[in-house]
This record gives structure tokens, C-alpha cells and sequence, in this order.
């Protein structure tokens, strides 16, 4: 078996996962995807692990109870460990909304492999945005246990870097992203 060390040279960088969390809404995925574009771009090998692609493939048996909501989770902690010991740099958008649960997940990782990345945007813009219509819906009951509304959101406190997508331009919050990435992956 090939080492992720290995992976790492022949890759020119070092594999890392970022976990976004934050509200829905909040520009997780936007950021993600525009993270990856930029990074391809730069010649780096990278992956995105959309949330609502893993509940239309992988997850898709599970429904939104606390537990089913740990086990995505943890499915893809799992998923993003692969990529990683492949030399990937894993973007993982999931609104992952307690911290207990987080915290499982960074211990998933070894030091230097894994980031916390706040999506930091207030409820009230997240509502005024709702791309997908759920928010309307949670308010008017067709959604039951939607995050943020009848649901608990932890914000957090480890995250090792808050991009704060209400208040600064996606393009700033992705330069910071990348400028994070590159010094971590590449040192």
C-alpha cells in the first residue's frame, strides 16, 4: 500500500480536511466550490463532499433524527479519510450543528490533517437568502426539525478559521481560504 506520505510528495502538497459548518444558507457549498475551483486552478488535488450530494447517494437512507444525523456525519468523516490518505485536500460543506458531534469528528483526523472552518452568517440573513425554499418551509411546519429553527445550531468554538459570509464579499472569503490552505499544505 502506498503511503499518504508519498501521495504528499508526488502530489507537491499535503492532504488536509476542511470541515465547513454554519447554517444553511450560509454559503458553505458556494464556498466550497469556489475553494476547489481556484485550488484546481493552482494545480492542486482536491474534492468537495457536498452534503446534500452524500444524502442523495450515499446517505440517502438516512432520515434527520440526532442519530441518523451522526451516522452522515460520520460517513463522511469516513469518505473524506480516504481522500486524504490519498494526499487530497477534502472540502466538506455539512452544517454538522453540534459541537459534541464535530469534536468526534476532528478526532477522526491526526494533527495538521483536519480544519474547522466557521461559515459565520447570522439566522436572519440565512433566511432572507434561502436559496432552497427550507426555512419557509420549517416556519410553516412543513420541515420539522430544521437547524436553526427546531433545531439546534452550535456555533463553534475550535474552528481554526471564520469566514463571515454576511458581512464580506465570497471572493475575500475564498482568498482566505486558499491562502490558508496553500500555507498549511505546502510547508
Amino acid at each position: 500500500m502506498i503511503e499518504q506520505s508519498e501521495w504528499n510528495r508526488m502530489n507537491g502538497h499535503k492532504g488536509k480536511v476542511l470541515w465547513f459548518t454554519g447554517l444553511s444558507g450560509s454559503g458553505k457549498s458556494t464556498l466550497a466550490a469556489e475553494t476547489e475551483r481556484e485550488l484546481f486552478r493552482r494545480g492542486i488535488r482536491c474534492v468537495v463532499l457536498d452534503g446534500d450530494q452524500l444524502r442523495s447517494g450515499i446517505n440517502r437512507d438516512l432520515g434527520f433524527t440526532d442519530e441518523d444525523r451522526n451516522e452522515n456525519l460520520r460517513r463522511a468523516a469516513e469518505i473524506a479519510a480516504l481522500f486524504l490518505s490519498v494526499g487530497f485536500i477534502v472540502l466538506v460543506p455539512m452544517i454538522s450543528p453540534l459541537a459534541e458531534t464535530r469534536s468526534t469528528i476532528r478526532q477522526r483526523f491526526g494533527p495538521g490533517e483536519y480544519s474547522e472552518v466557521y461559515v459565520k452568517c447570522s439566522l436572519e440573513t440565512c433566511e432572507q437568502r434561502d436559496p432552497k425554499g427550507l426555512y419557509r418551509k420549517a416556519r410553516s411546519g412543513l420541515i420539522k426539525q430544521f437547524t436553526g429553527i427546531d433545531s439546534l445550531y452550535e456555533p463553534p468554538m475550535e474552528a481554526e478559521l471564520t469566514v463571515d459570509t454576511e458581512n464580506e464579499p465570497a471572493e475575500q472569503c475564498v482568498r482566505l481560504l486558499v491562502d490558508s490552505i496553500l500555507q498549511d499544505c505546502r510547508s
